[in-house]
């Protein structure tokens, strides 16, 4: 096209300045049809999007940790107003934010307060192998293994997935049994979504003890596979003075609003599977 812009005269070169407004004219030409086409396109395959989502994202508290189980607070909170996530799923969700995304859901929303995670097994090398194991050291991959190598089904299996995710490394592997630090928690939510057997239990802050045992069998098949595996003998909720303890499949269950961290039910315990926090021990 420089052939036909530019000719060349007695002298130099000169321009022919009708060719050059023409092109000019026919680029600005084709970028408005461009820009319209795009426009067009833009407008037929637009989705509206829940103004929800921004209102809930706004509350939330931008950690991106996954302990939610979605990939970043912006999922969850899309999640959330969809209705397919609960609140409570974020562990770091604290006071006035909690009750104002109910608020923008439209459900109400309990502020139960700070919470901390604990580990409900208290098995490790008490509970009774039903094979060896030498595999990879890992939860998920062992489990995979007939539900790992623990007679009990729900016994920790101690490979220590839950510490290597957890970010305030308040977790340690003692006596092949993982333990939490719960000075140190912060409900993320990360451990729970590294087990496989579903062992992570939250309970509010301020809670002194909890129940270190999830198995759900009766005391005799208890007392075959772990010793120190609730029997369910039902001394906890019998000597509890304020019914703070229910027995529920086998096990026992608190009612914190109403337990006044007197300890009775750990001092009853026949097995000892019922823990104080780390800051009472």
């Amino acid at each position: 096209m420089m052939n036909y812009i530019l000719a060349f005269a007695e002298g130099g070169i000169t321009i022919q300045w009708n060719i050059v407004g023409l092109s000019v004219a026919i680029m600005a030409g084709m970028a408005v049809v461009l820009g319209a086409i795009i426009l067009v396109i833009s407008k037929l395959c637009h989705v509206e999007t829940d103004p929800k989502i921004d209102q809930v994202y706004e509350n939330l508290p931008h950690a991106n940790c996954g302990g939610c189980g979605y990939a970043g607070c912006s999922d969850f909170a899309k999640a959330l107003a969809e209705g397919k996530a609960e609140v409570k799923k974020c562990g770091q969700l604290k006071g006035d934010s909690i009750v104002k995304i109910g608020e923008i859901l439209g459900v109400e929303v309990k502020n139960d307060g700070p919470k901390v995670t604990v580990i409900a097994c208290c098995g490790g090398d008490k509970a009774n192998d039903k094979f060896g194991y030498q595999g990879y050291c890992d939860c998920t991959y062992e489990n995979m293994l007939n539900g790992g190598r623990k007679q009990c089904i729900h016994a920790c299996l101690g490979d220590g997935n839950c510490k290597a995710v957890c970010p305030e490394n308040c977790i340690e592997i003692v006596d092949g049994c993982a333990q939490v630090d719960t000075r140190l928690c912060t409900n993320c939510g990360a451990c729970s979504q590294a087990c496989p057997k579903s062992l992570m239990q939250k309970i509010p802050a301020s809670a002194k003890y909890y129940v270190a045992c999830s198995s759900k069998c009766r005391g005799k098949d208890v007392m075959g596979q772990c010793k120190v595996g609730c029997i369910a003998c039902g001394l906890c909720a019998r000597n509890c003075p304020h019914g703070a303890i229910t027995m529920q499949e086998n096990l026992p269950v608190y009612d914190y609003s109403k337990c006044t961290n007197c300890g009775i039910c750990a001092s009853k315990c026949p097995r000892k599977c019922i823990l104080k926090t780390p800051g009472e021990n």
